[in-house]
């Protein structure tokens, strides 16, 4: 939020400034009283356990340069204080305001798997062209957007959104906050389907991305998935798919899976280029795909958007892969669905290795009644693989290991109840040239396994 000032924030979302310097300067927001400094405009949220406005006095003396608030209370300190009816919805406001006063070419991206990584690409292909703002951490909520939102400058020509949802109705309330130009779709999965019970929900909640969009925007769909496929322009919106298929407009061809990196050959409408990516599998030369597609309808040379690609750097935990003693490890633990499960399995079979390939593999969370299910259709998919071994932790997890060994007579499979366990087993059995991949829901806490293997073969 450059060049703001206390007066003129209260002016743009509506509220009152009744005490402090109203030239108090603003450039970032935080909803969190242990992340201020004395730039910072401090939002305080009332959450179902606790009203953050019981720190406003403290975060007001010296350390916030302005505070919200929407309580009965006497103003104190150095910073600004700005009177608002509810600061939930001030804190959309702020956003919303700021974005329509910077105005740059906004990308959401959305989808069940592959979001951030998807994000990410877009934005590193976009920057061939122009200089491009993208969602930091994991700032994709109905709360997290309109703080992205008033991170933007006016040096951004181009932003490239996260935008996540959980249940009905989040999505369409998210994109009127973004109002994007332009929209991803990876995927259509069972995360989150718990709560909206089908895919077809899902695909219908995903789809109310349009809802912030003017009519007759590009949507950028996964040309490959069987719910996306069926989207057609009598939604009111341009369509361009993506894919391995040759229906896509924009495909991958000659694709080659190597040690850390993967080549593919991607053809457009208007062109082909080769690409070169410093990641491996298919779901990686997917994301590539449609970050080649927006990256080209917003004018951004298809060659230059490829060289920029080369120099994709993956996030901690997303499939990177490192040696660890005399094996090596594919690091994927940030978190785990039944789609990005068999992805990644599907990695560590595409990878050479001169010892054996095994899976660890922990508990998929937040899937629903059907949640064994789900987790036997990975077992299903993990035994028609050439995986050496399987060793599942949890008890979720022990459904993907039975239904892998009906379907396999040669895979070992090995079950523990906690990551000690496991860790404790594979201490004992990793030898020379070894491939592990590590893959879990974030909670499972999967990657502290990793952790004490370094701390075993240091």
């Amino acid at each position: 939020m450059e060049n703001m000032t206390a007066g003129k924030l209260a002016e743009m979302i509506g509220g009152e400034l009744v005490y402090g310097d109203p030239e108090r300067e603003v450039s970032r927001i935080s909803i969190d009283s242990r992340d201020v400094d004395q730039n910072t405009l401090f939002v305080p949220l009332k959450g179902e356990r606790v009203d953050a406005h019981r720190f406003l006095a403290d975060v007001a003396s010296g350390k916030a340069s302005c505070v919200l608030f929407s309580e009965e209370m006497s103003p104190c300190g150095d910073a600004a204080w700005i009177r608002v009816k509810n600061t939930y919805e001030a804190l959309i406001r702020t956003g919303v305001s700021w974005r329509e006063h910077m105005c740059p070419k906004v990308v959401a991206v959305t989808g069940s798997v592959g979001k951030t990584t998807t994000r990410e690409m877009v934005a590193t292909a976009l920057s061939a062209g122009y200089r491009t703002f993208r969602t930091q951490k994991n700032y994709n909520s109905d709360i997290g957007v309109p703080i992205m939102l008033s991170q933007l400058s006016s040096q951004d020509e181009a932003a490239v959104l996260e935008l996540g949802m959980s249940d009905f109705g989040e999505m369409e309330k998210i994109s009127q906050m973004a109002r994007p130009d332009t929209a991803v779709i990876t995927n259509i999965g069972v995360a989150h389907i718990a709560q909206l019970k089908t895919r077809e929900n899902i695909c219908k909640e995903k789809l109310s991305v349009t809802k912030g969009m003017k009519p007759g925007s590009l949507l950028i769909l996964n040309g490959d998935d069987d719910l996306l496929s069926k989207v057609d322009e009598s939604i009111g919106y341009q369509i361009l798919f993506y894919g391995l298929g040759a229906h896509n407009d924009y495909r991958a061809e000659d694709i080659v899976f190597n040690e850390g990196s993967t080549t593919f050959r991607a053809v457009s409408p208007n062109a082909s280029v080769c690409v070169t990516l410093p990641v491996t599998g298919t779901h990686m030369v997917m994301n590539a795909l449609a970050a080649l597609a927006a990256a080209e309808h917003f004018g951004v040379d298809l060659e230059a958007a490829a060289t920029a690609l080369a120099g994709f750097e993956a996030f901690s935990g997303r499939q990177q892969i490192y040696s660890v003693g005399n094996f090596k490890v594919i690091d994927d633990t940030y978190n785990a669905s039944p789609d990005s499960m068999k992805a990644a399995l599907g990695v560590l079979t595409s990878l050479p290795s001169t010892g054996r390939r095994i899976a660890v593999l922990s508990n998929m969370l937040e899937l629903g009644e059907n949640e064994r299910l789900y987790h036997q259709q990975v077992g299903e998919f993990a035994g028609k693989l050439s995986i050496d071994e399987l060793i599942c932790v949890g008890e979720l997890a022990s459904e993907i290991g039975r239904a892998a060994g009906e379907k396999s007579s040669t895979m070992k499979v090995m079950e523990f109840a906690c990551n000690d366990e496991a860790s404790a087993y594979l201490k004992q059995m990793v030898t020379c040239g070894d491939l592990l991949l590590f893959k879990g829901s974030n909670s499972t806490r999967i990657g502290q396994i990793i952790q004490q293997l370094k701390e075993e073969f240091a």
